[in-house]
């Protein structure tokens, strides 16, 4: 997989800008996509897929989800960890 078929879901954009794009990968023929979240960002990923597969492809189905720590440098130099989630989505036969 590519980082083309890649979504980064973030917190400044609504769900539905993230299920835009990707239903954009998917009508561009990606066999599936990837959204990928971290700390409060999360629960938009979640929402997004929902909102995909619910309402705009049927046919869509969650592959696999993975759940993980980061870590990450604050500004001051020191460490946090940080939750991430990776949600792959693809078109059941």
């Amino acid at each position: 997989m590519s980082d083309d078929n890649v979504v980064y879901v973030g917190s400044k954009k609504g769900p539905m800008d993230y299920v835009l794009a990707v239903v954009t990968q998917f009508n561009r023929g990606s066999e599936d996509v990837v959204l990928k979240a971290r700390g409060g960002a999360i629960g938009r990923a979640v929402d997004t897929a929902e909102i995909t597969k619910n309402r705009f492809m049927q046919n869509l189905e969650i592959l696999d989800i993975t759940t993980g720590t980061e870590e990450l440098e604050n500004e001051d130099g020191s460490a946090s960890n940080v939750s991430s989630i990776s949600i792959t989505l693809g078109e059941s036969n």
